[in-house]
């Protein structure tokens, strides 16, 4: 089984998550992680969506994108020529005893503890799936209370050409 990151630009319109969310379940497909945001412009949306399948059910699932009318492009998110990136949160449950112990383990992982609390801290992590995945192992050890995930978010690396974008008059 294959692992896919596809960034999809869409138009911001009501009913667009549905209609991509919507192709998928119809295909009987899975969506591993899923998110979405406004990009520069304010018409456009990007959908990252995490999906895995053999190739053919990868191809299916990109022929299938493109013919939405709401899609406008599609780009791979290929590891090594792209960044990608996920957000938790986690509270985790700590007594006076532990608490430097997970402090500890958050200054490794450069994390932030966004709230502290006489029994627990929430804290902020953010990194790629594995070093997130690593993370949330080594705090396995401790009550964690709450966990939520932002799912996969990215971009490809670079902008082509940089004469394409340097002023020849500030040269």
């Amino acid at each position: 089984m294959k692992r896919i990151v596809l960034s999809i630009l869409v138009d911001n319109t009501a009913g667009v998550l549905s209609r991509v969310a919507g192709l998928f379940s119809r295909r009987g497909y899975n969506i591993d992680s899923l998110t979405v945001g406004e990009t520069q412009d304010p018409a456009i949306s990007r959908m990252t969506v995490l999906a895995k399948g053999d190739d053919q059910i990868l191809e299916q699932i990109r022929k299938q994108l493109m013919k939405l009318e709401d899609v406008r492009e599609i780009i791979e998110l290929v590891p090594g020529e792209s960044v990608t990136r996920e957000l938790i949160l986690v509270k985790v449950s700590v007594s006076e005893k532990d608490r430097q112990s997970v402090i500890s383990i958050a200054n490794i992982f450069r994390a932030k503890i966004v709230d502290v609390a006489p029994e627990s801290l929430i804290i902020e992590l953010t990194g790629s799936q594995d070093k997130v995945n690593a993370f949330i192992r080594l705090l396995d050890q401790y009550n964690i209370i709450e966990l939520v995930r932002t799912g996969i978010t990215g971009l490809t690396r670079g902008f082509g050409d940089i004469s394409d974008f340097i002023d020849e008059t500030d040269s």
